[in-house]
């Protein structure tokens, strides 16, 4: 990701000299994406996003970096949950993210706010793996029922996002993270927005997770728990195991995990396979594979590519199947 200096204040002290500075960052993508038996009137449709990352960063005198990070995202305008609806194309609004912070020195990084959690941030697992096609709709995670955290956009200027905390610690080839999700989500906001937001305690979450790297490969796997309705609910326990490997040309990463959640909705332990292979400089395969145990319709697969046109600019495209549906897609990503 290229990064655009916006300001650089320079700091002098006693001790010395530090520098804080803005960066923008992000990526835009644009094409065709098919589902098949989309809800609405339009299965092929436009597909388009773009998205804004603004950082702020700064050394104090210690060496400790400190960071701050919000977003803003415009998407085709489907929703976001439930049963795939086609728009035939049209853009949301530009949505902003709550702000996520980070602290870091050596191999210590600490994550407060709207922060990924363990499983969701990569740190010990890679979680998502090799994704398909230009929206990356088919993933090795598909078939996992995790309820993951992450930094990202929300619908609407009134949305609250509950804190994750989030420790990382590197030292060699070993990796360890633990992050809690706090129980702070949103009741009711008042009409018009002119008084606070009414919160109840909702859901908590923690996990704890590990890895080791040695050569081209890595081991790692997180234990976790959901606690529902502040204590009310059930506990929704998971645990989740990973691995990565290079081989020349071909990279693999496959993950097999559980949780209680899936229990409850009739399905098994669930995994996920995904493979990249280098087909030429700036081209390559991909495929995934991810079954979430259920007896109906509860595998995913599907093929797609990559081909790099420089400047970080690349077509990409992919079909594959998930929830006995077809779908596909085909466009451009750039990076900036």
């Amino acid at each position: 990701m290229k990064t655009v200096l916006f300001a650089t204040t320079a700091l002098i002290a006693t001790a010395g000299m530090s520098a804080a500075q803005v960066t923008f960052g992000g990526f835009g993508r644009f094409g065709l994406y098919y589902q098949e038996n989309a809800a609405g009137t339009n299965e092929t449709r436009i597909e388009q996003r773009f998205r804004l990352t603004i950082t702020g960063s700064t050394v104090a005198d210690n060496g400790l970096e400190f960071e701050g990070r919000i977003r803003f995202q415009t998407d085709e305008n489907g929703p976001s949950a439930g049963p795939p609806v086609s728009s035939g194309g049209a853009s949301s609004v530009a949505k902003s993210s709550a702000a996520g912070f980070a602290v870091s020195t050596g191999g210590f990084r600490l994550d407060v706010g709207s922060v990924s959690n363990v499983i969701d941030s990569g740190d010990v697992v890679n979680y998502f793996g090799y994704g398909v096609g230009l929206t990356s709709s088919i993933e090795q995670s598909n078939g996992f029922g995790n309820t993951a955290s992450g930094f990202g956009t929300r619908g609407s200027d009134l949305d609250t996002v509950a804190p994750t905390v989030k420790l990382r610690y590197s030292v060699g080839d070993f990796t360890v993270s633990v992050s809690y999700t706090d129980d702070a989500d949103t009741l009711a906001v008042p009409v018009g927005g002119m008084a606070p937001a009414v919160f109840t305690a909702g859901n908590s979450a923690y996990q704890l997770g590990a890895s080791y790297s040695f050569g081209n490969y890595a081991v790692g796997a997180v234990i976790g728990s959901n606690e529902t309705g502040g204590g009310t609910g059930p506990d929704n326990d998971e645990w989740l195991i990973g691995f990565t490997g290079e081989f020349g040309a071909l990279a693999v990463s496959a993950i097999v995990g559980d949780s209680d959640a899936q229990g409850l909705a009739g399905n098994s332990t669930s995994f996920g396979l995904s493979a990249k292979y280098d087909i030429g400089a700036a081209t390559e395969l991909r495929f995934v594979y991810a079954d979430n145990g259920a007896a109906v319709n509860g595998d995913t697969y599907g093929i797609g590519f990559i081909h790099g046109l420089g400047g970080g600019v690349s077509l990409r495209g992919g079909i594959g199947e998930t929830g006995g549906n077809t779908i596909a897609d085909l466009g451009v990503v750039f990076n900036f």
